[in-house]
């Protein structure tokens, strides 16, 4: 099967020649020579439902982005005349967003999940959020930095309706679990990706356990043979998906949940993004859990010390969010 070209342009500020620095995080971030790393491993997709809504919750479905169908986001909102909407409209303070993208290692997964969304919008949305979960075009459709391309377009038509949702078009935070973590740690690294699809600024990322945050690395080491696939032998493709690779100053902050629970350890791979993170003059923490890769997704929004940390990240970025969040 052969892989979705990917225009030249997009290759065009890509630095060239990873290496001493590549070679000496390899060193660090390699896992063991004997570690045996099958299949999907921990990204199999696991049999899912639909995420039941609480009261006082309402969704608004498929809402489009782009022609294709996947191009669709569902935005659930504290519903019409409950007590936090008519406390919003009464402050005259509008709702910040939680913007959330599903994981499925870039093939696979929905918006619609129940992991993806039930915990998380039964948490936040009655405390005053919006919460949007977004659908993408999944490979082989299209290849990883066509799906970033995807979440940015989702990004910045988000934004452009906030108002008429009741939300803070400058109050977005980003988040993403597996691939879905990886794209947004991606647009997060290098704004200019969404800000080519019309986004503005938002305030911070919360990537929840990637274990492709410097891609070169991964694909020089040993890994999960679907890697190959979707990643493809091109080294300028591998840097060109690399939030590492895309980092270039300081950038809206960052928080990385990892799982110690993993053998191809994605907690090291955080604390390197978030050291060159803080190199740059950015902000980045590291929050590694003792959950699996699919319990970091499933158990976050459930009252937890896990759940408080995310929480306490989130606050430090804006005062009403901080509010919200009490």
């Amino acid at each position: 099967m052969s892989r979705p070209s990917t225009p030249l342009s997009a290759f065009a500020s890509l630095r060239t020649g990873l290496g001493a620095a590549l070679c000496a995080l390899a060193a660090v971030l390699t896992p063991p020579a004997h570690a045996q790393l099958r299949g999907l491993g921990p990204f199999a997709q696991l049999r899912d439902t639909a995420a039941a809504l609480p009261a006082g919750v309402q969704r608004l479905a498929d809402v489009p982005y782009g022609a294709d169908p996947l191009q669709r986001m569902d935005v659930y909102l504290p519903a019409a005349g409950s007590a936090v909407s008519s406390a919003a409209v009464a402050s005259g303070t509008r709702a910040p967003v939680i913007f959330m993208v599903h994981g499925g290692a870039w093939r696979t997964g929905d918006k619609a999940m129940s992991r993806v969304v039930q915990e998380k919008v039964a948490r936040w949305v009655p405390k005053g959020f919006v919460f949007i979960s977004v659908n993408y075009r999944l490979y082989p459709t299209v290849n990883v930095l066509q799906e970033a391309q995807d979440v940015a377009m989702a990004l910045s038509a988000a934004q452009s309706r906030a108002a008429s949702w009741g939300a803070d078009a400058s109050r977005f935070i980003l988040m993403g679990h597996s691939a879905g973590a990886h794209l947004v740690s991606l647009i997060n690294a290098s704004p200019t990706l969404a800000q080519r699809e019309g986004a503005w600024p938002w305030l911070g990322t919360v990537s929840l356990d990637s274990a492709a945050l410097n891609v070169p690395v991964v694909m020089t080491a040993p890994h999960y043979p679907f890697y190959d696939e979707v990643m493809g032998a091109n080294p300028l493709f591998w840097a060109a998906v690399s939030p590492y690779h895309a980092l270039s100053g300081p950038v809206p902050p960052f928080q990385f949940v990892c799982s110690t629970e993993r053998p191809d350890h994605p907690c090291l791979q955080a604390q390197g993004m978030a050291r060159r993170v803080r190199d740059l003059g950015g902000r980045a923490e590291v929050l590694p859990q003792e959950l699996t890769h699919g319990e970091i997704n499933a158990q976050l929004g459930l009252e937890s010390a896990y759940t408080r940390a995310v929480e306490a990240f989130m606050a430090s970025l804006d005062a009403v969010v901080a509010q919200r969040l009490k």
